[in-house]
């Protein structure tokens, strides 16, 4: 069931509420390509390279002048309790993808643009593309949740997540804790 205006708008105190830093990594998805989704327990990640093997790498959705993938997109995060607003586990609408989910407050406010985060071994910058949820948003868990992501006073909450450059190579663990550096 697909949520309604109300029961998301009602729940912005609730998704504000999450902790500022020290989030566990919840869980961790590969993309290998459009609409696939392996869940996993950890991955391996780079600067040059962002997710090895994931979509981001040879068919990305922001691009350079040169036709290689933005790396201000390499991971996305996406805040556990708007996940829980929307997707129903066994469902017909299926996951997001985001590359992480975390019980984190992703607001500008706690995450400004090139925030450092501590993921694992891994380092992210923060980037500033702001993920404002694209049509398949829309299908899958209605227009209201696309309309609240995108609802201008929502804007700064990141309610559609936060999209990150990989800084420093490493590995992201589900269970690890995610960081402010």
């Amino acid at each position: 069931m697909k949520p309604d205006r109300a029961t998301l708008d009602a729940a912005i105190p609730y998704v504000l509420s999450a902790p500022k830093d020290g989030a566990m990594i919840e869980q961790l998805c590969f993309r290998p390509g459009f609409g696939e989704r392996t869940y996993v327990d950890e991955i391996a990640v780079t600067a040059v390279g962002g997710v090895d093997g994931c979509r981001w790498s040879h068919s990305p959705w922001l691009k350079n002048d040169d036709g290689t993938g933005n790396p201000d997109i390499q991971v996305s995060i996406l805040q556990k309790r708007v996940l829980d607003l929307v997707y129903v586990q066994g469902g017909e609408a299926p996951h997001p993808g985001d590359t992480m989910i975390a019980d984190m407050d992703l607001s500008e406010e706690n995450l400004p643009v090139g925030t450092i985060i501590q993921a694992g071994t891994a380092q992210l910058r923060v980037g500033s593309h702001w993920n404002n949820a694209c049509v398949k948003w829309k299908v899958r868990y209605g227009a209201d949740a696309l309309d609240w992501v995108r609802e201008e006073e929502n804007i700064k909450y990141r309610l559609r997540g936060v999209l990150c450059q990989v800084v420093t190579d490493g590995v992201m663990r589900n269970g690890a804790k995610l960081t402010k550096v």
